[in-house]
């Protein structure tokens, strides 16, 4: 579906992209879920309501507050539909996580004609149903405060920052997954996990920086010695990498370690490409 500017947002009496709040989250998100529900997303796991059979269990049984709160150690969160007002948005995000996990894409079923019944599927595919399920909610989660997003592994992630999110798609051109890639994704996921904290978020800069000390021999060969060692610096007199009385400490936490993040993450790209140019 092509979305376009309508007449208050053309006209500038609504802001295009506005962020929306919780409540209206939680509303757009009921929207999409009942329509993924009646879709058949959630038969496989959840169940249906037959007009011959009556409930259907799924793959979860028929008490999925029960199932629920095993999984998120939470009571009062089904059915979604009553009990969504109630969600804080920790709530909410514990649900769509959940909810991701367990939709799955009829593939191969019959049409019920009795009473126009609908669709019972009877072999899916959970991968496309995940798929689908991400597509239906990330462009509401994008608009969500300081915007979200459901990873491919159905993580609620936090966006990168304005004109910044290619670096989180970016492919990263090394074949040395140990000491380099699995590194660079284990610092991105733990950057933007929902509610990180400082500490994790100083963990992840950490590990750049020591795809950087992995990688400094090679820097040497393509940068001034002098902006090879200024890569460093940054780290060392932030507190970042070591602890000592010299260093920095009365600076913004939340500000200079997000530049950091970003800086250091770009440096490894740019880097990694040099490196891969000159091979070539």
């Amino acid at each position: 579906m092509n979305k376009r500017d309508y007449f208050s947002v053309r006209t500038g009496k609504i802001k295009p992209n506005r962020v929306i709040d919780l409540k209206v989250l939680k509303k757009l998100f009921l929207i999409l879920y009942k329509k993924i529900e009646t879709d058949g997303y959630f038969q496989k796991y959840f169940g249906f309501y037959c007009e011959d059979q009556e409930e259907v269990a799924g793959e979860l049984g028929y008490d999925l507050d029960d199932v629920m709160f095993i999984h998120l150690k939470k009571e009062n969160l089904f059915p979604i539909t009553s009990q969504i007002e109630n969600y804080s948005e920790d709530d909410l995000f514990d649900v769509l996580e959940f909810l991701h996990d367990y939709s799955s894409k009829g593939i191969d079923g019959f049409y019920h004609q009795h009473n126009g019944c609908g669709y019972h599927w009877e072999e899916f595919n959970d991968k496309e149903g995940q798929l689908y399920f991400r597509e239906q909610i990330n462009p509401i989660l994008k608009d969500y405060a300081n915007g979200f997003e459901l990873s491919k592994d159905g993580e609620i992630l936090q966006l990168a920052d304005s004109g910044l999110s290619h670096l989180f798609d970016a492919d990263v051109p090394t074949s040395d997954k140990e000491n380099i890639e699995t590194k660079i994704n284990n610092a991105v996921l733990k950057f933007r996990r929902y509610k990180s904290t400082m500490d994790e978020r100083q963990d992840s800069i950490r590990e750049l920086v020591d795809v950087l000390e992995y990688l400094r021999p090679k820097a040497k060969e393509f940068l001034e010695s002098k902006d090879e060692s200024d890569l460093f610096n940054i780290a060392n007199n932030f507190g970042i990498r070591h602890h000592n009385e010299k260093q920095k400490n009365k600076y913004d936490v939340a500000i200079w370690h997000s530049w950091m993040f970003y800086h250091y993450l770009a440096t490894i790209h740019a880097l990694l490409r040099i490196i891969k140019k000159n091979k070539e």
